[in-house]
């Protein structure tokens, strides 16, 4: 594969899980996080992002490594260890506050809201960052 072919199949490998979590968790927006299904599918959801991202993440970070693109792999590299080490402290917050609603805490879906809001965000800068290093990594060969 060429240099060129390589930097796109990670590009899309990466894009992919993101774009898809940029577009699907808004929806949660429109729902009250108090019903019970509703917040355990957003949980589902965050974790199963947090996987894939694992998943893609390292087979870009190999992908530019075997293409000897060291600083391509070296930010791949970083996205990867941010979902590795990011899904359990992110997933051990959201299950806090699943617990304190179950429990009776009236303010846990608020707080629920703004973890949603934090992983929306967080996933957007990193899709942001990832799109604007395209023409770097594509003519860096």
């Amino acid at each position: 594969m060429t240099p060129d072919g390589v930097a796109v199949a990670v590009m899309i490998i990466l894009l992919f899980p993101m774009g898809y979590f940029t577009l699907a968790t808004p929806a949660f927006l429109l729902v009250r996080l108090d019903i019970q299904p509703v917040a355990q599918l957003l949980r589902g959801m965050f974790n199963a992002h947090f996987v894939v991202m694992r998943i893609a993440g390292v087979i870009g970070t190999l992908a530019f490594l075997l293409d000897g693109r060291l600083a391509a792999a070296t930010g791949v590299g970083l996205l990867t260890v941010l979902a590795i080490y990011g899904r359990p402290w992110f997933m051990r917050r959201m299950d806090d506050q699943l617990s304190a609603r179950d429990a009776g805490d009236t303010d846990a879906p608020r707080r629920l809201r703004r973890l949603h809001w934090s992983g929306m965000l967080g996933n957007a800068t990193l899709l942001v960052a990832l799109l604007t290093s395209i023409p770097y990594i594509a003519t860096s060969a």
